[in-house]
């Protein structure tokens, strides 16, 4: 397919502008980006609450979006993306607020440690770590423990996949779904996708082992199941999964081997290619109609492995 207009027109004006690929910046510079810059407007939530949580370093910041509902409802623990460098819970407010109230549900957005700061393993502990929390705590925040789901993008569908595998590993089975926008899964540069889409649709294949150059202690670390999802030696007895990719998305291999390894593992999944889109356009709902059905897909989804109702059409 073609690159959808929507966005050859945005990458057009930031070619225009001279945007910089954010690996060659500072990371300092680099967190000055917003990664949302064309989100929808923030729609209202009834509560909307930031605290902290105890974490295996320090006190993990959270923010928790609460719809007017009987409680108790599901909850979605949720991680931003960023490349485990970049990003924070204002990146991820918008999407968090419409996940809540289209999915009729809780949602804990997670504001883990970030790289160079806090290497591999930081951010998989600071991420299993909430979500443990909120399973536990799951009274205190009005949500129900037999209905959590783990959801992010990007380097944040990186932690969810991974928090999934770690509660599996540590006997746990708390987690109901796994919804994962473009997720990184490998840390491999050698498929199709990273060679095709490497440069001139936003994020690129320099930006990506910039990132994962932040991330990883050292390079081994590349190689453990916890960094790289797709990896795993063993995929069953994980939770369901939506998995949504963009055609023109240096990750988008990386989310449909993982998707086809659930498969493969007997694991319901539904994969999702959304044709002429860029990596992160679920979370430009303002300038792109794929981003809107993108997330309302995610809303349905969530709604029938929470709530047991049948998808909506998307519009």
């Amino acid at each position: 397919m073609p690159l959808n207009p929507q966005v050859q027109t945005v990458l057009e004006n930031m070619k225009k502008q001279g945007v910089p690929p954010l690996h060659t910046l500072s990371v300092e510079s680099a967190r000055t980006i917003n990664l949302s810059s064309m989100a929808a407007q923030p729609e209202g939530v009834w509560k909307i609450e930031n605290r902290a949580i105890p974490g295996p370093a320090d006190f993990i910041p959270v923010r928790v979006y609460t719809p007017q509902s009987k409680a108790p409802l599901p909850v979605i623990v949720y991680y931003h993306g960023g490349g485990w460098v970049v990003g924070n819970l204002d990146a991820a407010d918008v999407l968090c607020r419409q996940l809540a109230n289209g999915a009729n549900s809780i949602v804990v957005s997670v504001d883990y440690r970030l790289a160079p700061e806090h290497r591999f393993p930081a951010a998989i502990e600071d991420a299993y770590a909430a979500a443990v929390w909120v399973a536990e705590n799951a009274a205190l925040l009005g949500a129900d423990p037999d209905r959590v789901a783990v959801g992010g993008d990007s380097a944040g569908g990186n932690l969810a996949a991974a928090v999934t595998l770690m509660a599996r590993d540590q006997g746990l089975s708390f987690i109901k779904f796994q919804l994962l926008f473009n997720p990184a899964t490998h840390y491999s540069f050698d498929t199709e996708s990273y060679r095709d889409n490497a440069e001139g649709y936003g994020l690129t294949t320099d930006t990506m082992r910039w990132f994962w150059n932040q991330y990883l202690a050292e390079e081994q670390d590349g190689w453990n199941p916890y960094a790289s999802a797709l990896l795993a030696a063993d995929f069953s007895s994980l939770p369901p999964a939506l998995v949504i990719t963009a055609e023109f998305d240096p990750l988008r291999d990386d989310g449909e081997a993982y998707a086809a390894k659930l498969k493969a593992a007997g694991i319901p999944v539904e994969a999702k290619r959304y044709d002429g889109m860029v990596h992160g356009f679920m979370l430009q709902t303002g300038g792109y109609d794929q981003g809107r059905q993108a997330v309302q897909h995610a809303v349905s989804a969530l709604r029938k492995a929470l709530h047991g109702q049948g998808q909506r059409r998307s519009k």
